[in-house]
C-alpha cells in the first residue's frame, strides 16, 4: 500500500481555505454519493502485462470493503472500464505513439481490447450485478465523448464521488478533475488509489487536495457514510 503524505505546504493551505478543517465531506448522504472505481481491470493488475501497476494488487480489498459499504448503506457502485479499439490509434495518436513509443502503445492497447486477456475485472474484484458498469475510451470518464457515467449519475440523483483505482495521477486523477469541473463534489480516496510509486501518488494527491478533491482514506469515507465524522492524522 502506497504511504500517503500530503505535503505540509498543501496541509497548510487546505486548512486555511477550509475554515481550519482538513476535510469538507464529514458525512455523506449514501443516496446521493457513489463509489467509483476507475481501471481495476487485469491490464493493469497481472504481473508481466504492459500496463501492470503492482500497488493495484495492493488496494483490491479496500475497493471491496468500500464496494460493501456503498452497497450496505444504499449507495452506488461504479465500474468504470476503459475499452479501446484499433481506431485508437488514429482517434488519440496524442498518447498512442506521441507520449508512448508506437510499439509500446499498441501493446497497451491491444490489452484493454474486448475479448483480450486484459480487459475483463481483475478476479479478486467483488462487483455484483446490481451495480453500474461505464466504459471509457480516454484516461477521463467525464471528458466529452469518454463515456455515459456522466448521464448514469445525474439519473439517479448522485453529487458526490469517491474516486478509486489505478492509476492514481492518469485515469483516477483525470476522472476526479473533470467530475469536479462537472460540478460533482470529489474524494480521492488515498488508501484506494494506486499508481507506479509514493512520490507519484503523493504528488497526484497533494495537487489534487488543493483545488479538486477531498483526500480521504478508506475507514474515514466508509465512517462518513454512517455519520461519523472524519478524523483524519495530517
Amino acid at each position: 500500500m502506497h504511504k500517503t503524505e500530503i505535503h505540509p505546504d498543501a496541509v497548510r493551505l487546505i486548512k486555511a481555505r477550509r475554515g481550519g478543517r482538513l476535510h469538507v465531506h464529514d458525512t455523506l448522504d449514501p443516496a446521493r454519493t457513489a463509489l467509483v472505481v476507475v481501471d481495476m481491470q487485469t491490464a493493469f493488475l497481472k504481473p508481466g502485462l504492459p500496463s501492470e501497476v503492482p500497488m493495484a494488487r495492493e488496494i483490491v480489498p479496500n475497493i471491496n470493503r468500500l464496494a460493501a459499504a456503498f452497497r450496505a448503506a444504499g449507495g452506488n457502485v461504479v465500474w468504470v472500464t476503459t475499452t479501446f479499439d484499433e481506431n485508437i490509434f488514429t482517434e488519440w495518436s496524442s498518447f498512442l505513439g506521441g507520449t508512448v513509443s508506437p510499439e509500446m502503445a499498441k501493446r497497451i492497447a491491444r490489452q484493454l481490447m474486448e475479448g483480450t486477456e486484459g480487459h475483463p475485472l481483475w478476479p479478486d474484484i467483488e462487483a455484483e450485478d446490481g451495480d453500474i458498469r461505464s466504459v471509457k475510451r480516454r484516461f477521463s470518464a467525464f471528458i466529452q465523448g469518454s463515456s455515459d457515467i456522466e448521464a448514469q449519475l445525474r439519473a439517479r440523483g448522485i453529487d458526490t464521488l469517491a474516486v478509486t483505482g489505478t492509476l492514481t495521477n492518469v485515469c483516477c486523477e483525470a476522472t476526479a478533475r473533470d467530475a469536479m469541473m462537472r460540478n460533482f463534489h470529489v474524494i480521492m480516496v488515498a488508501d484506494g488509489n494506486a499508481t507506479y510509486t509514493d512520490a507519484i501518488h503523493n504528488a497526484s494527491l497533494t495537487s489534487m487536495s488543493i483545488n479538486f478533491a477531498d483526500v480521504m482514506t478508506t475507514d474515514e469515507v466508509i465512517g462518513a457514510l454512517s455519520g461519523a465524522p472524519a478524523q483524519a492524522a495530517e
